[in-house]
């Protein structure tokens, strides 16, 4: 679905002053406000609604290179040690509570929450206390449910216990008043609302003509992943192989083509992120906040130009892949230069293309991330922040990841089963059909395997650090500068502390 767009609502409270005299009856309508009474009166009211709460989504573009930045798959890389100082202080572990990237992300994710609460509040009866019923309106709903359940995913997963509200709107009147709920009750409300969802969505989505949008299967695999977040194993397991028995979704011969235009919304995926430049954005003040997504100009190649069909446009050398994630894969893999692209052989492959460029000047590392690289002819208007590119969010190889973990670490272990799903994402990489390149061990070496595997498979996608982080990982993997007890959780944003008098994450 790319036309999202954002409804805003505007509540008139007109007070009458008793001793003026009226001369005539003033209604909101005509300085052309909306009141609430006036608002989510028919079934185009609740369906506009219903989409602009997906438009945050958009906002959160920066969650994916954070998640791959934050470990040891990227470096921030830009133009200097004063570039892209948000991120670096991430890449660094160098991080305070005055972060302008984490800000935003606690901010868009609250607009989420708050556009999903306005509909639920209304379900049932409207502000002018009427029942509307319309064809679709639960399954929208079940939308609804799943999109504040990722709200609160992508919260808690990045600042563990956070405010939890579900009734209303948060409104001016909260402010100070608010407190962190635990992250296991959090947990607790994301698992209801993924229920509610997948109880009502359809298979396929409602409106067929905008494909993106929720569906059952996307509200199952979200509830997989975060059963695996809360080491609920058997649960996840269950519904993860619900998804696979269903026979809906297939792995594509072709690693690379996933990342295409044409490899949008694919038999692969089942949940996107949907970007598009339909209506240029030209607002540098608020980069994140167009339709566009702004996290591919972040990873191009700095000074980029060629000639004769060269296909890939410049960017800002942000979002580096490392050598490490690069040697990280054996010989054979297709999904080595599908990740990480190696500027300098590319350009000697292709002399046709002319190419010239600029070394990253940052942290350079000699690779960029193809999965997202901008390419030519995917944007418009301001061409940095209208690239059109969907972020992959949950896809058909990371359920099957994330089922054959569920089930070599369920009560009751299936490790042939779990081996058959991890291998099946392993001959596709290999591109055999053969038992070549199987993994056969079991136990604790293939968790191992399997945890490696989603290295290599969902690298550069975002993954990689909250894979450490809630598999207890991190501090062994990412060196002494990630301090154990701290840098699991990202800090609370300053204002938030200030304004709402939260507490502080641990040691920051």
């Amino acid at each position: 679905m790319k036309n999202y767009f954002k409804i805003f609502i505007s509540i008139a409270l007109i007070a009458a002053i008793a001793s003026c005299k009226k001369f005539i009856a003033y209604s909101p309508s005509d300085a052309y406000l909306i009141t609430a009474q006036q608002y989510l009166t028919s079934a185009s009211d609740y369906q506009s609604m219903g989409i602009s709460v997906y438009t945050p989504l958009q906002w959160l573009n920066q969650v994916v290179p954070i998640g791959d930045i934050a470990s040891d798959n990227a470096v921030s890389g830009g133009e200097s040690a004063s570039d892209v100082l948000d991120l670096q202080q991430i890449d660094d572990y160098t991080l305070t509570p005055v972060n302008g990237t984490l800000a935003n992300i606690w901010q868009y994710a609250y607009e989420g929450v708050n556009r999903a609460n306005y509909l639920t509040q209304y379900k049932d009866a409207n502000p002018a206390g009427q029942n509307i019923s319309f064809t679709g309106k639960d399954a929208m709903y079940g939308e609804v449910y799943f999109l504040r359940a990722y709200y609160y995913f992508t919260l808690t997963k990045m600042f563990g216990d956070v405010p939890l509200f579900t009734d209303k709107r948060l409104d001016f009147a909260s402010s100070g008043k608010l407190t962190r709920t635990s992250q296991a009750l959090v947990y607790t409300q994301i698992e209801k609302d993924l229920k509610s969802a997948i109880a009502v969505l359809p298979a396929v989505p409602v409106v067929t003509a905008q494909p993106g949008r929720i569906t059952k299967y996307a509200a199952q695999g979200l509830l997989g992943k975060v059963y695996l977040y809360e080491k609920k194993y058997d649960s996840a397991a269950v519904v993860l192989q619900s998804i696979i028995s269903s026979g809906a979704f297939t792995l594509v011969p072709n690693f690379a083509s996933i990342f295409l235009q044409s490899g949008e919304n694919g038999p692969e995926s089942l949940f996107e992120v949907q970007y598009t430049n339909a209506s240029p954005y030209y607002q540098w003040s608020n980069v994140l906040q167009g339709q566009g997504n702004y996290a591919v100009q972040q990873c191009g190649i700095r000074g980029l130009n060629g000639t004769n069909g060269m296909p890939y446009a410049p960017g800002w050398s942000t979002n580096l892949p490392t050598q490490s994630l690069a040697n990280a894969y054996t010989a054979g893999d297709q999904r080595k230069a599908v990740t990480c692209l190696d500027i300098e052989a590319y350009k000697a492959a292709n002399p046709q293309y002319n190419i010239t460029y600029q070394i990253a000047p940052y942290k350079n590392t000699g690779l960029y991330n193809q999965k997202y690289l901008p390419r030519l002819g995917e944007t418009s208007g301001q061409p940095e922040l209208n690239y059109d590119n969907n972020q992959r969010i949950i896809r058909y190889a990371d359920v099957l990841l994330m089922a054959a973990e569920a089930l070599n670490k369920s009560t009751t272990p299936n490790d042939a089963l779990a081996a058959t799903y991890l291998n099946q994402v392993r001959r596709r990489a290999f591109s055999v059909s053969d038992a070549s390149k199987d993994v056969t061990a079991t136990g604790s070496a293939l968790y191992t395997a399997i945890l490696n595997e989603r290295r290599l498979e969902l690298g550069m996608e975002g993954e990689r650090f909250f894979d450490l982080v809630r598999t207890g990982q991190a501090a062994t993997v990412l060196g002494p500068s990630f301090k154990a007890g701290k840098n699991e959780l990202f800090p609370i944003p300053l204002q938030e502390v200030t304004v709402s008098g939260l507490t502080q994450n641990p040691n920051y």
